[in-house]
C-alpha cells in the first residue's frame, strides 16, 4: 500500500502501533519500523514478544510527533486515527490534535514519502475532519472504502502523500497495488475465505467492460471497477 518496490527497505512509522503486530508485518517485509502508542500496557506486551523489533514509544499521537524533519521514508496506522476526532478531556480540542498530527507528520517524513491509515470514524463529520485537516497540512491523496454496503465489514482507508518526489513516484509505478474488495462483506463476517475467492474470480472476469467505462467515470466520488468507493480529495 505505501507503494514500496520488493526487497527495498524503509524506515517506517507505526502510528498508534498496540502490542505491534502491524510492526511484526513490517519487519517480515524487511523494513524497519518505529511504534508509538498512548497506552503503556499494549507496549509492554508489544516488548514482550520476540518478533517485535522495532523502537517503541509511549505517546500521544494527539500532541504531535518530535522526530527531526525526514527521518521517515512513510507511515501506517491500524484503527487509531478516529481517535484523534474525540474528547476524553474538557482541555482536548479534537481539531487542534489533527492539526498537530498532520502538520508534525508531514515535517516528520522525507518528501513524497505514502501514508496508509486504516480507520473506523464513526460518522461522515469524522471523515471531513480528518481528510480536511490532511490536506491543511500540505498533504494530498484519497479514501477508500472496502466494502460500502456492509455495516459490519466496511473499512476505511486513507492514503497520503507528502508532497511530490520524482523518484518516488517512479518507484511506485513498479509496483501493484492491491485489488479492491467488493459486494456486503458477509463472506468476510463469516470468515469464508473460499467464497471471497469465488467472488473475485467472477469478478476478474469483467475486466474488459470496466475498462471501457473507466474513462466515464471522473468524478470526485465514485465506484472503482469492484465496487469499492473512492474519494479523491487535492
Amino acid at each position: 500500500m505505501l507503494a514500496i518496490p520488493k526487497g527495498q527497505s524503509r524506515l517506517l512509522l507505526d502510528i498508534g502501533c498496540g502490542s505491534g503486530i502491524s510492526g511484526s508485518v513490517l519487519s517480515q517485509k524487511g523494513h524497519m519500523w518505529v511504534g508509538m502508542d498512548i497506552s503503556k500496557a499494549m507496549l509492554d506486551v508489544a516488548s514482550e514478544r520476540e518478533e517485535v523489533e522495532g523502537d517503541l514509544i509511549h505517546s500521544d499521537m494527539g500532541h504531535g510527533f518530535g522526530f527531526r524533519s525526514g527521518t521517515f521514508d512513510g507511515a501506517v496506522s491500524v484503527s487509531a486515527l478516529q481517535w484523534l476526532c474525540s474528547a476524553e478531556k474538557k482541555s482536548q480540542n479534537p481539531y487542534k490534535r489533527l492539526n498537530k498530527f498532520f502538520s508534525t507528520l508531514y515535517a516528520s517524513l522525507i518528501k513524497g514519502a505514502r501514508c496508509a491509515f486504516q480507520f473506523y470514524p464513526s460518522g461522515p463529520e469524522q471523515v471531513e475532519m480528518i481528510t480536511s485537516s490532511a490536506m491543511r497540512n500540505g498533504f494530498t491523496g484519497g479514501l477508500i472504502v472496502d466494502y460500502p454496503n456492509s455495516k459490519k465489514a466496511k473499512k476505511y482507508y486513507l492514503f497520503l502523500m507528502a508532497g511530490y518526489s520524482e523518484e518516488i513516484m517512479n518507484e511506485a509505478r513498479q509496483v501493484i497495488m492491491p485489488q479492491a474488495k467488493s459486494g456486503d462483506g458477509d463472506s468476510e463476517d463469516e470468515g469464508s475465505d473460499e467464497e471471497m475467492s469465488d467472488d473475485d474470480d467472477e469478478e476478474s472476469g469483467s475486466g474488459e467492460s470496466a475498462e471501457e467505462g473507466s474513462e466515464e467515470s471522473e468524478e470526485d466520488e465514485k465506484i472503482d471497477v469492484k465496487g469499492r468507493k473512492k474519494k479523491d480529495f487535492n
